[in-house]
């Protein structure tokens, strides 16, 4: 069994690298993104998310992430990072991935 670290590090790396190909990868086909404090989710799919991350993210060569601290708990990794290029100023933002058959399967976005 492969750690649920495995698919959250490769994600990280491949969207500060703007690595469509290689960032959807990590994310399992019923992929669901939550951007909180919705109840409903933002992304349905990994068709949706590969969408979305080509017109509203990897278009954006300002665009990376800066780890601040990660923990795991059982399958779910606890990212807390600062979002740069979105704005003037980063964006900080706790991502919690859930990990089913060593892909992301859910995502729950926290922003400041």
């Amino acid at each position: 069994m492969s750690s649920p670290l495995t698919p959250v590090e490769q994600q990280y790396y491949a969207y500060n690298e703007h690595n469509l190909e290689k960032f959807v990868a990590c994310f399992s086909d019923t992929f669901k993104g939550y951007r909180m404090p919705a109840t409903e989710p933002s992304t349905v799919g990994k068709e949706q998310l590969r969408d979305f991350y080509a017109n509203h993210r990897f278009n954006n060569p300002a665009l990376r992430a800066e780890l601040i601290s990660r923990s795991v708990l059982g399958n779910k990794v606890f990212d807390h990072e600062k979002i740069h290029g979105l704005n003037e100023q980063p964006i900080e933002s706790v991502a919690i991935f859930e990990i089913e058959n060593g892909l992301i399967e859910t995502a729950w976005f926290y922003f400041a």
